[in-house]
């Protein structure tokens, strides 16, 4: 038995799916089973399964994941084969979405509720709707889905995103001139922190330079952390007292690609001095 994540919507939480003897690719359009509920989604992941054209190999991350997604899920959730043209041309179209989301952000306003309508979910048999919003705050929207289930005629949920889920659903260009990552093919978005822009050395840039469109630290931070840190495994610190060609001086900073640091002397006359030091080259003289 195989385990397959798939994509039911942009902004709604992948989940792992049991698929039995189904030849599957990244990107397959698949309809699956979750508590006898039919959706159609997006295959975006394999796990416990050897690599493949178009696939991923499975690692001890993948087990992690594994475990703790099985842990959350007590639904039961199955790949039941390969979507067809038929199951796709039951997905509703956008001028029926833009529809849903244009009564629903006037009864926002109606409610005078704090909160951005993002996008709708409909459900393959039309019986459900899930809205996405994004909110400061808590909101209570109760008048708001007993005012939207009458008006549809559906089984109504509301579901709170974070920030930078809104700008994976609309994409835009990043200071890179690329399409967003998270537009493109991040399948999920991972905690981002200031250290890691410390140990790249970015963040004396400013926030408005390393933080993307959604105003939270770009998540390209994360693709070279780990890689920074074995670099500063390698360099002495700041602060460091070191002996240049029979100068003593102090570490004051470092470059960690080019492998180097600068050292600060001082002079017999009280004046002081900045030298880069070749981290390699000093290490070749030594030998």
């Amino acid at each position: 038995m195989q385990k397959i994540k798939v994509q039911i919507s942009q902004w709604d939480r992948d989940g792992l799916f049991d698929c039995d003897d189904i030849e599957l690719k990244l990107g397959d359009k698949v309809l699956v089973s979750i508590d006898d509920e039919r959706e159609v989604g997006t295959v975006i992941d394999f796990l416990d399964r050897e690599i493949r054209e178009n696939t991923v190999t499975a690692n001890s991350q993948d087990d992690q994941e594994l475990t703790k997604i099985q842990h959350n899920e007590a639904q039961e959730r199955v790949i039941v084969r390969r979507a067809e043209p038929e199951d796709l041309s039951r997905l509703p179209d956008a001028h029926t979405k833009q529809a849903m989301l244009g009564r629903c952000k006037q009864l926002i306003s109606e409610h005078e509720l704090p909160m951005k309508l993002v996008d709708v979910h409909i459900s393959l048999d039309n019986s459900k709707a899930t809205f996405a919003f994004i909110a400061d705050g808590r909101v209570d929207f109760r008048n708001l889905v007993r005012d939207l289930t009458r008006t549809f005629n559906k089984t109504i949920r509301l579901q709170q995103l974070g920030i930078r889920d809104e700008a994976r659903i609309a994409g835009d260009v990043g200071h890179c001139g690329r399409n967003l990552c998270c537009k493109t093919h991040l399948t999920e978005l991972v905690s981002i922190t200031s250290e890691m822009a410390e140990v790249q050395q970015c963040a004396h840039r400013g926030s408005d330079r390393i933080s993307g469109i959604c105003g939270r630290l770009m998540c390209c931070l994360s693709y070279e952390e780990l890689g920074y840190k074995e670099l500063d495994k390698k360099m002495p610190k700041i602060g460091t007292k070191v002996s240049v060609d029979g100068k003593k001086g102090v570490i004051i900073s470092q470059h960690h690609l080019k492998e180097s640091v600068d050292v600060e002397f001082k002079n017999k006359d009280g004046s002081t001095s900045r030298v880069e030091v070749d981290l390699n080259r000093h290490k070749n003289k030594k030998k």
